[in-house]
């Protein structure tokens, strides 16, 4: 049987107005339209391998391009030369000499190459005809070691600690895939609090999530301490005291004033305090937990990499960690980040939403729970309910639970149609948009001009 070579990448670059309808919006981010740098790697066999980064729209095409830069590492090149040693092809990818001086592990390059890396491993599941999450779980322990790269962070986990986390338990493997076959993993909606709707929307959508089974909701927080007591207060009222709240501030605050804040919030009895500041800041993190407790601190949506995960773990700074299935280098560094979690005993409960974080990060939790921390104690994963239709293989959620996907690969194949429509800036959607905007244009240049 011939070996499948990628004979090419194509990169669109792909907007959805969700601005529009605020959907998306917080304390930081007012007016978001998801975004994706989107790749679909072809191959000599007719198999295609999909991988997409996530963004809010402006600044999508820096991600486009450097995902075009970093799609020469695997032109030409076989699916099997990339899987045998993945932590090797991921170093080709962040080590480039010269490259790697524009941000060696973080932003727009790191962005990039997560969406490279995703591809291949989607591509690798189709090709073994599983989907990603039970890919994974297949693997012996010295494969996924093959995948992960221990530099900067073996101090803090070792290869052989990471071998010893992997190999336990592992005649219960079948019993918790069962499980989640059976029951689904756990999830938290974060649709019915976007920072930029009414008070009667957040009631309305608390109502129709309550009868949808959901028990874990989320809040966006950030604005006047009175207007966002106020809603929390609201979204108490709807969900009652049994149910949990959590409250996200996508780092709004400096340390001084997340405390405050977090201390006025209390009274809501949040779950977790996400993002309170800088992701960046990592002793920041380390004094707010100290300082408001019992209250938990999440972070993780936005931490540039594996060193910074690792820190945050030593420190003590956080007490549920919230990964991110692209914004650090795909699969590779997230399996690096799910056994120092484990070691360090954090939960991990998944950022996601967006386009296609969803369709994502349900694979990585599999991962997690069947193989690596092998409890759903404390655990859930973030949904949002939007943009699933564009998808081939969207999420399925069923009474506050996100079901195993079943089909092969990493689930992010985007229908054609969509991607036609929501290219930008020439899709039909995006035209169309232009449109309306030069009439805009034109109406008040006229005003104007009377």
């Amino acid at each position: 049987m011939s070996e499948t070579v990628i004979t090419n990448v194509r990169v669109i670059d792909l907007r959805f107005p969700t601005s529009r309808s605020n959907i998306g919006s917080d304390a930081v981010n007012k007016d978001p339209d998801y975004s994706a740098a989107y790749c679909i790697l072809e191959t000599n066999s007719g198999l295609e391998g999909y991988g997409l980064t996530f963004t809010l729209g402006r600044g999508n095409e820096l991600c486009v391009l450097a995902l075009e830069y970093l799609s020469r590492f695997v032109k030409g090149r076989t699916l099997e030369s990339l899987t045998t040693n993945m932590a090797a092809f991921c170093r080709e990818l962040t080590d480039d000499s010269q490259f790697r001086w524009l941000g060696p592990e973080k932003g727009v390059i790191h962005l990039a190459a997560g969406a490279l890396i995703n591809a291949v491993w989607d591509l690798y599941a189709r090709s073994e005809n599983k989907p990603l999450w039970r890919l994974l779980a297949e693997l012996d322990p010295e494969q996924i070691l093959s995948a992960i790269e221990f530099r900067y962070i073996d101090e803090a986990l070792s290869r052989e600690e990471a071998r010893d986390i992997l190999s336990r338990d592992l005649t219960g493997k079948q019993e918790r895939i069962d499980q989640l076959l059976h029951d689904g993993y756990p999830a938290y909606t974060t649709s019915v609090g976007w920072f930029g709707f009414s008070d009667e929307k957040v009631r309305m959508l608390c109502r129709e999530a309550l009868a949808d089974g959901w028990t874990h909701f989320k809040l966006k927080v950030g604005g006047h301490p009175q207007d966002d007591i106020r809603r929390g207060r609201l979204v108490r009222e709807e969900i009652g005291w049994n149910n949990k709240l959590m409250v996200d501030a996508n780092q709004k605050w400096g340390v001084d004033e997340a405390i405050q804040r977090t201390r006025e919030l209390a009274e809501l009895q949040p779950w977790w305090m996400e993002e309170p500041t800088s992701p960046d800041d990592i002793l920041g993190h380390a004094r707010i937990r100290a300082a408001v407790a019992p209250v938990r601190i999440a972070t993780g949506e936005h931490c540039q990499n594996r060193i910074v995960f690792k820190q945050l773990f030593q420190a003590g700074a956080i007490d549920v960690c919230q990964i991110d299935s692209c914004r650090v280098a795909g699969v590779n560094e997230n399996l690096a980040i799910l056994l120092m979690a484990a070691k360090f005993n954090v939960p991990v409960c998944p950022h996601a939403g967006g386009v296609g974080l969803c369709e994502y990060v349900q694979h990585l939790s599999a991962f997690d729970y069947i193989c690596v921390s092998r409890t759903l104690e404390n655990r859930v994963i973030e949904y949002v309910d939007h943009l699933h239709e564009h998808f081939v293989d969207p999420v399925r959620i069923r009474r506050g639970r996100y079901l195993l996907p079943q089909a092969p690969g990493y689930s992010i194949e985007i229908y054609p149609k969509s991607l036609d429509l929501y290219r930008y800036p020439d899709g039909a959607v995006w035209l169309e948009e232009a449109q309306v905007e030069a009439t805009a244009s034109g109406w008040r240049s006229g005003q104007n001009d009377v």
